[in-house]
């Protein structure tokens, strides 16, 4: 068990490579060969250019003025100095309230923390429960007397917990209330003042019924020009393009080396390049490289080509799915929030991702099959979150004294020493930890790839929720379990029954030990090293220096990355569970966690306003998850709460907590019925407000045009072959006229057709 003086030398390691890291950093962003790792997100918006290409051979690559050296922490001032409007202009909504989540965290914290230090630790600290208690091999530290753990049972000082308790939960939901309000407003004038997208007017439309009278595409036009006659516009069927995809993705791989063969040719043409066809260059023949990357371009092409075709002829390739496109945003909203049949498996419509977040090759994926998918992957997640829990705990028993003495007897004169046994105890639990559970944001993501959501961002959401739970069950519970009811196993078999609900009550507000040297290991340091980019700026420098052939190759060798929200949102939620149990428990853990959210919204804002390049914009959509999350912590705290004070003795007060939960889950369906609309579904008022705006400002804007290219698969927006696009677009692409005459379909007669139509239902009518 940690100690304070273990606390301590954890702490100074942390803080030391914390410090190590952000002067790393600030040396490394001024150097002039670093720019593009410390800057991409204004290369890629074009304002900012490579000081390679400018002034003498050494200042090229290394800064060597002076005077930026003592300004190495200018960022900081910079990183706060944006306005939140500008901020939201500059990199979008979704990084935004993102930043907010960390804003929270201040605000809950900071007001809890002094009221927990200047009443709940003087309360602690004055007792003498941990000297009272008569518990064999229940051991204890300095810190512990700061913790309820040192108020004796049955106590009258529980009294002032309670009391802590309804005032940490009222202000947690104060801050939350206002919280969402203010990003559901931000979100709706976000959609009114945002410029016109696709998305505005588009919905996907999932499980299109078959009809043996007409294709998917025939079928969906017929549909909705039978039933939204007055604003359908276009539509774009769905297909089985991922073979393709692959070619494609070949191909342009080898263009890339053509124009690097190409390039150097030009620089040097007194030789042509060679290569080595066997594989990675490293043998086989030896051929002309410019020539046989032309060759295997054009057979590319006439792979891709039959392909399409391919993808064109065969029914099997056109998917039970389509972007339907709308006149107006009304029509739009009218279409995705509404049930479009009387057989609700059939024609589910649902808004259209943003167009650079869809997932294509999802898309492909059959309707019927996402719900066995979904079962098959919520099995895995319980066999993975269950058994992982037994590694962690096995890894987490050899990162203690006792587990190495145990395994390795050899080391014991070494690890007795004081230094280093205040290393194992304060530092080694909590770096081992998050070294286990580095990869598991991943194989989160792939799952979530697996179960066949087409959006990035339900993608991460699912990856995020599933992340949450996964560190409630492993990090939080299952350390708590390991680390208490193991540590006292022995302490349990020496007592009668009667005696073992004492030993956890006093056994668990102990674990907070651990938690606050993981809080300084991945929410100091971890947070540190984000802003360092250690690996981007290696894998820049390698990509530079042996791949980067053409300034394409360089402007992808950059690597901006974006705000993993499925793996940085739960690490967050964790801390807001950790400040909110031990709120009241062990108030000596909520420095660490309000240091944690100062550090980490300045480095979040810096990395947002300069590096991070967001690949897509959903308009704060995953709010609603992060507020529910925090009600969960909120009511796990207060579970716990009643738990450890009912083994305390604490009769008179204890009763008075089980209205808390109650309360906290009445003001959460409150936010919930409240708030939470906003940001599931588009309000018509909204949406014709923005369409008679637009339509006064741009009356002869032909929307068309702009909608029908919108939702094609990307490997169909090749110019070389725009003749193709055009027949599998699923549409005419020269067709102008938005007037119909008649509803248009291939039967070929109403009469002899055995049964009424899957889109209309009866006779064919004329939109108006």
């Amino acid at each position: 068990m940690a100690t304070l003086g273990d606390i301590g030398v954890a702490a100074t390691i942390n803080i030391i490579t914390a410090i190590i890291f952000l002067l790393a950093f600030a040396i490394l962003r001024i150097q002039p060969f670093n720019d593009r790792v410390y800057f991409p997100k204004w290369y890629l918006k074009g304002i900012r250019s490579s000081p390679l290409h400018s002034g003498a051979l050494v200042s090229k690559f290394v800064n060597v003025n002076l005077g930026s050296y003592l300004r190495f922490l200018n960022w900081m001032p910079a990183a706060l100095k944006m306005p939140e409007p500008e901020l939201i202009d500059h990199a979008g909504l979704d990084s935004a309230v993102y930043l907010r989540i960390y804003l929270i965290g201040l605000k809950i914290f900071v007001p809890i923390a002094l009221l927990a230090w200047s009443i709940l630790v003087p309360v602690n600290w004055t007792s003498d429960g941990l000297q009272l208690a008569k518990l064999r091999n229940v051991t204890s530290s300095d810190i512990d007397k700061l913790s309820i753990s040192n108020i004796e049972r049955g106590s009258e000082r529980f009294w002032t917990h309670l009391v802590m308790a309804y005032t940490f939960t009222f202000w947690t939901c104060f801050v939350l209330m206002k919280e969402y309000e203010k990003v559901a407003s931000m979100r709706l004038s976000f959609l009114q003042s945002e410029q016109r997208r696709p998305d505005q007017f588009t919905v996907l439309v999932r499980n299109v019924p078959s009809d043996p009278d007409e294709s998917i595409s025939e079928s969906v036009e017929h549909y909705f020009l039978v039933n939204h006659p007055d604003h359908y516009l276009t539509h774009q069927v769905v297909y089985n393009a991922n073979d393709l995809a692959d070619l494609v993705e070949k191909k342009r791989s080898t263009q890339n080396w053509l124009d690097y063969y190409q390039l150097k040719y030009t620089r040097n043409q007194d030789q042509r390049p060679r290569i080595k066809t066997g594989f990675l260059g490293l043998w086989g023949e030896k051929v002309d490289a410019i020539d046989h990357y032309i060759a295997e371009i054009e057979k590319l092409n006439d792979q891709i080509m039959e392909e399409r075709k391919k993808v064109k002829k065969d029914d099997k390739s056109v998917m039970p799915a389509a972007f339907v496109s709308f006149k107006t945003r009304w029509g739009a909203a009218v279409c995705a929030q509404t049930q479009q049949s009387r057989n609700p498996t059939e024609w589910l419509t649902e808004w259209a991702p943003e167009a650079r977040e869809v997932f294509w090759s999802n898309l492909a994926i059959p309707y019927v099959s996402l719900t066995v998918r979904r079962l098959i992957m919520h099995v895995a997640f319980f066999f993975l979150t269950f058994f992982f829990m037994i590694p962690i705990a096995f890894v987490q028993s050899l990162a203690s004294i006792e587990g190495i003495e145990k395994s390795a007897p050899f080391l014991k004169p070494i690890i007795e020493k004081d230094l280093v046994k205040s290393v194992i105890q304060g530092f080694l639990p909590g770096i081992v930890l998050k070294l286990f559970i580095i990869f598991l944001p991943s194989i989160l993501m792939v799952m979530s790839k697996f179960e066949g959501f087409v959006s990035l961002s339900s993608l991460e959401r699912r990856a995020a929720f599933r992340y949450y739970i996964f560190n409630l069950v492993n990090v939080f519970l299952g350390s708590i379990i390991t680390g208490s009811a193991f540590e006292q196993l022995d302490s349990f078999l020496k007592q009668s029954a009667n005696q073992i609900p004492r030993t956890v009550g006093v056994a668990i507000p102990i674990k907070a030990t651990f938690f606050i040297t993981y809080i300084m290991v991945d929410g100091w340091a971890g947070v540190a090293g984000e802003i360092l980019r250690l690996k981007p700026l290696i894998f820049f420098h390698v990509k530079n220096f042996f791949l980067v052939k053409t300034e394409k190759d360089r402007e992808e060798a950059m690597n901006p990355g974006q705000i993993n929200f499925h793996a940085t949102e739960p690490r967050i939620q964790l801390y807001f569970l950790l400040g909110l149990v031990y709120a009241p428990v062990t108030p000596v853990l909520l420095p660490f966690i309000i240091i944690f959210f100062a550090l980490a919204y300045l480095v979040f804002r810096h990395q947002i306003i300069n590096v991070y390049n967001q690949e897509y914009e959903s308009a704060g959509r995953f709010w609603p998850d992060v507020h529910g999350r925090i009600i969960s912590a909120l009511i796990i705290s207060q579970v716990l709460l009643l738990g450890l004070m009912s083994t305390k003795g604490a009769a008179q007060s204890t009763p008075f907590l089980i209205a808390l939960p109650v309360l906290t889950f009445f003001f959460h369906r409150f936010c919930k019925g409240r708030y939470e609309p906003a940001f599931l579904r588009h309000p018509l008022q909204e949406a014709m407000i923005k369409d008679t705006l637009e339509q006064a400002r741009e009356p002869n804007f032909n929307l068309k045009p702009y909608l029908k290219k919108a939702y094609i698969h990307p490997v169909f927006k090749d110019d070389e072959y725009e003749d193709v696009r055009s027949e599998v677009s699923g549409y005419y692409l020269g067709d102008t006229d938005e007037e119909c005459v008649t509803v248009p379909t291939k039967r070929q007669s109403r009469i002899t057709t055995p049964a009424a139509s899957h889109a209309s239902g009866g006779s064919m009518r004329s939109p108006s």
